[in-house]
């Protein structure tokens, strides 16, 4: 027996519920991080930063899932979800740092939205990610059916694609971190892209 099948009919027995408890810790540590002087002397916009990645991080991890079952064999497909609703929910904390924390002044951040074009890529790509999260369900899944749900949740590859945009333009120069992130995505989407061209040649 190949390896990805024993390690496919061990990972049928783990469920994904677990995913979303273990999803919660992150923040957590975070959080105790700032209030106990571990983030640094910005500890809001260390907290905000480090949301955002791992948000981002969950998103690729999310998009691996396809080409890695097409390469390797193994599936990952029953905790898409779960981490798909992670990554939501890890930008969503990201955002309400952002405007609860940092910027605090309600007035500014409509201005701040459309002044700085960082921000209002970062707004349009979790824009995208609100009908996602709304229909990560499988009421939603039974009422749009397959194929409509589908289309749908093929917004992740550009909200994912703005979210390394964003993340690029964010920082100061031209870092390694945004830079290998956005390759990431790209190379990924291209490898989906693929996929998708096969199933329907």
């Amino acid at each position: 027996m190949k390896f990805s099948d024993t390690l496919n009919t061990r990972l049928r027995r783990v469920p994904a519920w677990p995913l979303y408890i273990v999803a919660v810790l992150p923040p957590v540590w975070f959080l105790y991080q700032g209030m106990t002087g571990g983030l640094g002397v910005e500890p809001i916009k260390a907290l905000e930063h480090k949301l955002g990645e791992l948000g981002l991080q969950a998103l690729i991890a999310g998009l691996m899932i396809t080409p890695l079952r097409r390469f390797t064999g193994i599936s990952l497909l029953k905790f898409r979800r779960a981490i798909g609703v992670s990554a939501f929910f890890y930008i969503l904390l990201h955002l309400s740092v952002w405007l609860f924390l940092d910027v605090q002044i309600w007035s500014q951040i409509w201005a701040d939205i459309l002044k700085r074009p960082y921000i209002t890529i970062g707004m349009l790509g979790f824009a995208l990610l609100i009908p996602l999260a709304l229909t990560s369900n499988n009421w939603s899944l039974r009422r749009m059916g397959a194929k409509g749900w589908r289309r749908l949740h093929r917004a992740v590859y550009a909200a994912i694609l703005l979210g390394g945009v964003h993340y690029l333009m964010l920082v100061k120069g031209w870092q390694a971190a945004p830079m290998a992130y956005l390759a990431a995505i790209i190379v990924l989407l291209a490898l989906r892209i693929r996929i998708q061209t096969a199933k329907s040649a």
